[in-house]
């Protein structure tokens, strides 16, 4: 799959084995990595199996010949196969000038918790707590992962270092956000199950550019994100490029790339999530996520 190359660290040489990455529950009950079998509609959230993966996803690995029926698609990638949650915040400057910002100079840097993230179907549960008050909000994103460790790359080598691409929403809480957070964002974007991205991870084989892709958001049927990734700040490359700068990126370092305009906060009338409601992101070559909003109820302490 890849390798040493001058200098401390390796990157990726060979495309992996793979064109898509999913990860899914079978009907045997198992969870396996695969390489989905496409149907007519070339969606990943429509492939009903998938051959299965063996080996190191960043490393040595196979597409085996063996398929498996798909039961249910997983949050593309195990926990255990996540180093860090990284996130960009007012990478669109429309998006920055609904959100009454300025135009960013560095990218704006926060963090997401693993405990963030869930699959393509899954409900974004809401607390309790993020059902006070207003600011229920979504947001779709181009999501990028890593998958060979990299440290002051270049932007003209750091696609090298992209295990392949996914969209995410970066759900938030605006109030917990911007009025209760300290300055602080992740507080009001760190709920369990705040992250969903998927439906798989496509690889660079068929999406060379990341920033000629269409995205949007479709809340119950109606489109209110639509933009082209070519529309960021700072492109993926030049966003891994200065994630890198003196501290090292390692595979399984997922990166929300930020938001377009069109997000409920920047409307008017603002436009918040209630409960019931579904989202659909999605984002061209690579598929979309489609999450039902659920008001969870407060539970007695858990020991």
């Amino acid at each position: 799959m890849s390798r040493a190359v001058k200098g401390k660290f390796k990157r990726f040489i060979s495309m992996p084995s793979f064109s898509r990455l999913v990860r899914f529950v079978s009907d045997n009950g198992n969870i396996y990595y695969g390489d989905p079998v496409l149907s007519s509609s070339k969606e990943i959230l429509d492939a009903r199996h998938a051959r299965v993966i063996r080996g190191d996803i960043y490393g040595k690995h196979t597409v085996t010949d063996q398929v498996k029926p798909i039961q249910k698609l997983l949050a593309p990638l195990d926990v255990k196969d996540v180093k860090t949650v990284r996130c960009l915040g007012l990478n669109y400057e429309q998006h920055a000038k609904e959100s009454n910002m300025p135009i960013p100079k560095f990218p704006v840097l926060f963090y997401k918790p693993v405990t963030s993230l869930s699959g393509p179907t899954d409900p974004i549960p809401v607390h309790p707590l993020a059902q006070q008050g207003t600011g229920l909000d979504y947001e779709c994103e181009l999501v990028a992962v890593i998958g060979a460790p990299c440290a002051d790359v270049p932007a003209d080598k750091a696609l090298d270092y992209v295990l392949g691409y996914a969209i995410g929403n970066d759900v938030s809480h605006r109030d917990w956000q911007l009025k209760h957070g300290g300055g602080q964002w992740s507080l009001g974007k760190g709920f369990d199950g705040w992250a969903p991205f998927g439906p798989g991870i496509v690889t660079s084989q068929l999406i060379p550019d990341p920033q000629a892709l269409t995205i949007k958001t479709i809340l119950n049927g109606k489109v209110v994100q639509e933009s082209n990734t070519k529309d960021m700040i700072f492109s993926v490359k030049e966003t891994i490029a200065f994630l890198s700068q003196g501290t090292t990126l390692q595979p399984g370092d997922i990166i929300f790339t930020g938001t377009p305009q069109g997000v409920g906060m920047g409307r008017k009338p603002q436009l918040w999530l209630k409960d019931g409601d579904v989202v659909e992101v999605s984002l061209e070559n690579v598929g979309s996520c489609i999450n039902k909003v659920e008001f969870t109820k407060k539970e007695g302490a858990k020991l």
